[in-house]
């Protein structure tokens, strides 16, 4: 037991009752003692005083040792440190996701764009120890959430993704150099990148390859995942007969994809469904688990439990030997 304390400390002013009922019960023992009239004396000598006699007096000495350690429960002890070394798996880890206009062909369903971040949240339930950030990038890139342990409020960030909420285009290499900037102070011994993207850069200031080049410096891998089907997908375009969809040819750069996860050991996937690409996040999800030794603490333990229990045994023990063992007839 480290670091006893009391969740409710001012029951513990109820002690100051025990010495005084121990102090009531001799005193008035000794000034009111039990007067009868006998013809002999011979059966209170010291040598004939019987056990009944030494018991009846432990009865209140075991009342109040009950009554100590029920006011003692009531404070509510606890151990505020337990420590325990456990072993976990976690790393650092960021998803660049593009949100360009072209992530809303429907070659996956309902679309690229929806179902690239249902199947990303999935894998972030998966991987509860790891520190997750999330970028977004189209023709410019933007932090959506730092890298953070607390997923609830990354997963709601996730939801809150839409096309159009930066300017069109592909800037990849600004998105990737953001990501990297996320990861580059990092002290995890593991420290990933998830690149996806459906396009062939085409915007930005920032090469590709010289992002992938300070990523390595850094020790960052970066894995890379072209989304979309082979040949043509259906998108949606704007007519003035409404928006209606238009067979467009699906262009991914795979060689500039396969380059920069080559250069920082990582791969390059292709998904050309929801279901590949459930299967690239798994296998990702095997290849990057880092473990760490780690000491949890648990701050408190509550420990009044053994007290109340052995409180009421001593006031059921009491209770039968007065109205049992030590029963007297009226």
């Amino acid at each position: 037991m480290h670091g006893l304390t009391f969740a409710n400390p001012g029951f513990l002013f109820l002690l100051l009752i025990v010495p005084a009922l121990a102090v009531w019960y001799f005193y008035r023992r000794n000034v009111n003692p039990p007067v009868m009239q006998v013809s002999s004396t011979r059966g209170f000598r010291k040598d004939y005083v019987q056990w009944r006699h030494y018991l009846y007096n432990g009865l209140y000495v075991t009342r109040l040792l009950a009554i100590t350690l029920l006011i003692i429960a009531m404070a509510r002890p606890q151990t505020s440190l337990s420590r325990q070394s456990i072993n976990v798996e976690g790393i650092d880890l960021v998803i660049a996701l593009d949100i360009s206009g072209s992530m809303l062909a429907q070659d996956f369903r309902p679309d690229r764009l929806e179902a690239a971040k249902d199947v990303a949240m999935d894998f972030i339930d998966g991987r509860p120890n790891d520190r997750i950030g999330l970028v977004i990038f189209s023709g410019e890139s933007f932090t959506q959430c730092p890298i953070t342990t607390d997923h609830a409020v990354l997963k709601n960030l996730f939801k809150e993704i839409k096309s159009g909420m930066i300017d069109d285009g592909t800037a990849l290499g600004d998105g990737l150099a953001l990501a990297i900037s996320r990861l580059k102070d990092s002290k995890a011994v593991s420290k990933v990148i998830i690149l996806l993207t459906d396009g062939v850069s085409n915007m930005g200031s920032v090469d590709p390859l010289s992002a992938a080049e300070i990523g390595k410096l850094f020790g960052i891998r970066i894995y890379t995942i072209g989304i979309g089907t082979m040949g043509y997908a259906p998108y949606p375009v704007q007519t003035p007969f409404g928006i209606q969809m238009q067979q467009m040819k699906v262009e991914i750069d795979e060689p500039l994809l396969a380059r920069i996860s080559q250069m920082t050991d990582a791969r390059y996937f292709r998904a050309q469904n929801i279901t590949k690409l459930r299967e690239i996040y798994r296998e990702i999800d095997k290849m990057e688990k880092t473990r760490i030794d780690v000491t949890e603490f648990r701050k408190r333990k509550e420990e009044f439990l053994p007290l109340a229990m052995i409180a009421f045994i001593l006031l059921a023990l009491e209770g039968f030997i007065r109205y049992a063992v030590l029963k007297t007839i009226p």
